[in-house]
């Protein structure tokens, strides 16, 4: 079967090191079960053999960028299985690397593989900025709660709300100048301190970087003109969400970000639970960030209020994030958000 002419499936299971590839035709008979080790040349030799325009799936998984730009390079129509919606492979009796590309080329050739949107390189490039100022951040909220740890330690109570604002900058300089602490307390704290400067620096410069590639972005200037929402947080929505026409009504993205409830039903029962959050988290974090302390004065603060005196704060703030959710697809989509020119709108300062 080496010969044959007709349309190809391959599944390929990829890890970090290397990968399996089952190449079958439509019908399903496999024509070659390969395992090699990642590399650009002996991923292309095998697609050499796979014909005009094969048909290739791979999951979701660790380091998959430069297996589907390879596989794109070769002519392959590239199908991104989502990993949830695999997960029936975990159950099998046998499980192992070669029946989970057979699987996933079964599926593909059944028109049954539940997909994932592949992003094109430039929305990676972003996201990869975006995602990286995120763990800074955490980085630095990691080295200020060593602070607070080595201070209550030494039985040092912390007054402020922000420790390396000014007060808190002034208390630590004071502690470091009298010797109040013992050396080895003194010196963690110094060099925490040095590793938030450089942090910080660096939290900057990423920024910077992002807002350099936004600038004349119509969705992200758009979407800073919904309240709660500022340049940061407007970035991580743009790079998260990617292409928006991929989803043709806000209740898709909602979806699609985890922030509506789970659906059982089986017969006449019917069970609404929590929200899903399947989907990323980072954009259920910047909308629910930007709806927290949103004035009653703006559309979406009213709705939390309202919402969150009948159920409580925090249903009303995830409904508040559903609701923000759909004003961004808008701002992506149209560039404006007519629902906004309704009311007067005035909100904090955003992120």
């Amino acid at each position: 079967m080496e010969g044959y002419a007709g349309r190809q499936f391959v599944g390929m299971d990829l890890h970090r090191r290397r990968s399996v590839l089952v190449r079958m035709t439509a019908g399903g008979e496999v024509l070659e079960r390969v395992r090699i080790v990642n590399d650009v040349d002996r991923l292309a030799a095998v697609m050499a053999r796979a014909g005009e325009c094969p048909e290739v799936v791979l999951e979701a998984t660790y380091g998959w960028y430069w297996a589907v730009d390879v596989l794109r390079e070769q002519g392959a129509v590239v199908h991104m299985a989502h990993p949830l919606g695999v997960k029936a492979f975990e159950y099998r009796r046998v499980k192992n690397d070669e029946r989970d590309a057979a699987d996933l080329a079964d599926l593909l050739r059944m028109g049954r593989l539940p997909e994932a949107w592949i992003a094109p390189p430039a929305t990676r490039e972003l996201r990869e900025l975006v995602r990286h100022r995120a763990k800074l951040v955490g980085l630095r909220s990691h080295c200020k709660a060593e602070i607070h740890a080595v201070l209550a330690k030494c039985g040092v109570p912390v007054r402020m709300s922000d420790l390396l604002g000014l007060d808190g900058t002034a208390l630590l300089d004071q502690l470091r100048d009298s010797s109040q602490l013992a050396a080895p307390y003194a010196a963690r704290i110094g060099s925490l301190r040095r590793i938030i400067d450089l942090l910080e620096f660096e939290i900057d410069h990423t920024a910077g970087m992002v807002r350099g590639r936004l600038a004349r972005h119509p969705g992200y200037v758009a979407a800073q003109t919904i309240p709660g929402i500022g340049p940061t947080l407007a970035a991580v929505l743009v790079a998260e969400i990617g292409d928006i026409d991929r989803f043709t009504r806000p209740e898709q993205l909602t979806c699609w970000a985890g922030l509506t409830p789970k659906h059982h039903e089986s017969d006449t029962h019917v069970h609404r639970g929590r929200i899903t959050k399947q989907g990323s988290r980072l954009v259920r974090w910047a909308v629910v960030e930007s709806v927290q302390v949103l004035p009653d004065t703006t559309m979406v603060g009213q709705f939390r209020d309202r919402v969150a005196a009948r159920r409580g704060r925090n249903i009303g703030v995830v409904a508040a994030a559903r609701r923000q959710l759909e004003y961004v697809f808008y701002a992506l989509r149209d560039h404006h958000v007519r629902a906004l020119n309704h009311t007067s709108q005035h909100a904090r300062p955003a992120a």
